[in-house]
C-alpha cells in the first residue's frame, strides 16, 4: 500500500491518516486507533494492520519522504489487501455493501 490508499476500508480511511494520528496522539496500542474515524471497529479486517503499524511505527517510524516506500515494505498490495478483506467478509458472513 502507499499513503493515499485505504487501510480501513469500511470507513475510507488512508494509510497517512493512520500514520499521522499514531505520530500525533503517540498511539502505544492499536485500540486507541478507534477515536482516528472509527479505524478498527467495522469489519474488523483491518486490525491486524493497525497492530502491525502501531508496532512498527514505534520501533522505526516513516518520514515524510519515505513514507511510500515504508509502507510497501510492511504492507500488502492494496489489491491483494481488498481481496482478502472480501474473502474475510464472507467467511464471518458479513454481506457485501454497496
Amino acid at each position: 500500500m502507499e499513503a493515499d490508499d485505504e487501510l480501513c476500508l469500511c470507513f475510507h480511511i488512508s494509510c497517512r491518516k493512520v500514520l499521522n494520528y499514531i505520530r500525533i496522539h503517540r498511539i502505544q496500542v492499536a485500540s486507541q486507533l478507534h477515536d482516528c474515524g472509527g479505524a478498527g471497529t467495522g469489519c474488523g479486517w483491518c486490525r491486524k494492520q493497525l497492530e502491525r503499524l502501531t508496532t512498527l511505527c514505534g520501533e522505526s517510524p516513516p518520514t515524510a519522504e519515505n513514507v511510500d516506500a515504508w509502507l510497501r515494505e510492511h504492507t500488502p498490495n492494496k489489491d491483494q489487501y481488498a481481496k482478502g478483506r472480501a474473502v474475510y467478509r464472507e467467511s464471518i458472513g458479513d454481506p457485501p455493501r454497496s
